[in-house]
């Protein structure tokens, strides 16, 4: 396989084991997704451990290279355990750190973790976009971009988390086209993340069609998916609130496909939706229970490593 067939996904991530683990009444507001928690973060945390470390080993036995780092317990970062809203890295050596819209989240960006980066992978530039947060304009990450990288386009549903002038600039520095529209939850709130309600693998796009009500943008998204010639694998509105787009291709070491998802999403799918999928990927659930109580899933805790081996 070349190069070039890989680029989508990747072989290798990076992931946080959380140090203090609770849902962040700061994101609530704007995230449908995440749970009140009736136990307090000393009850949480060793479940969510738990949960992490076993994800890292099946992983692991899927031939996924994972690079893991302890989150630090001060100061308290209880979304730590989701990296892909604060880094992205990119197959011409450059990272990207974005503007978060929690107070509590702009701690989780990591010098340290980006100096262990350059250890094994070639780092030639670091673009911080995290200034834009004193404008209160925010883009987190692979969270509010969904990336496909085979045809340089970056998918953004729009949010208060996916601000269109942050967007533009990183659309102008990693020369990707921006899609941008809006997708609606049951209750007619805008999906906080792109992740979510999308996910992009080499061959086949899973997407929540449906949620995005203005049909213009429905049917821009649909044919930009279809001219790109991914399998369109549509989710409902239900599976999404399981988790079912907020999954993400990787590959092992021989370039086999994996689809990462938690077991919740896998439980979501249909035979028909699970059947197309496999034509394409297998598929890995995670068991991530408490992890979910948080408003995120697999994709969230995976922030892929595009970057080029140190030679």
């Amino acid at each position: 396989m070349t190069e070039e067939e890989h680029a989508q996904s990747t072989n290798s991530a990076l992931m946080i084991r959380p140090g203090r683990f609770y849902p962040n009444p700061e994101t609530a507001a704007d995230n449908a997704f995440q749970h009140y928690a009736d136990r307090g973060s000393d009850a949480l945390t060793p479940l969510a451990r738990k949960e992490f470390d076993a994800a890292v080993q099946t992983l692991r036995a899927a031939g996924i290279n994972v690079h893991v780092f302890e989150d630090t317990t001060e100061p308290e970062k209880p979304d730590a355990v989701f990296p892909n809203n604060w880094i992205s890295t990119h197959h011409d050596g450059r990272v990207a750190l974005f503007p978060m819209y929690s107070v509590l989240r702009r701690r989780e960006r990591r010098q340290d973790i980006i100096e262990d980066l350059r250890n094994h992978y070639r780092v030639t530039e670091v673009i911080d976009y995290s200034p834009f947060e004193d404008e209160g304009c925010c883009l987190e990450g692979t969270g509010s971009l969904v990336l496909d990288h085979l045809n340089k386009i970056a998918y953004v549903s729009l949010s208060n988390r996916s601000n269109p002038k942050v967007i533009q600039r990183f659309a102008d520095d990693f020369s990707y086209e921006p899609v941008t529209f809006t997708s609606l939850d049951s209750n007619g709130q805008p999906i906080y993340h792109t992740n979510v309600m999308m996910c992009i693998g080499t061959a086949f796009a899973m997407v929540g069609l449906e949620m995005i009500r203005n049909k213009v943008e429905r049917q821009q998204v649909r044919a930009r998916l279809e001219k790109t010639g991914k399998e369109i694998v549509e989710l409902s509105a239900d599976q999404i609130a399981n988790f079912a787009g907020n999954a993400i291709e990787l590959h092992n070491k021989d370039g086999e496909k994996r689809l990462v998802l938690s077991s919740r999403a896998d439980h979501a799918l249909t035979e028909d939706q699970r059947k197309r999928l496999t034509s394409h990927a297998r598929l890995i659930p995670l068991d991530l229970p408490t992890i979910e109580l948080a408003g995120g899933s697999a994709r969230c805790m995976i922030a892929t490593i595009h970057l080029p081996p140190r030679l």
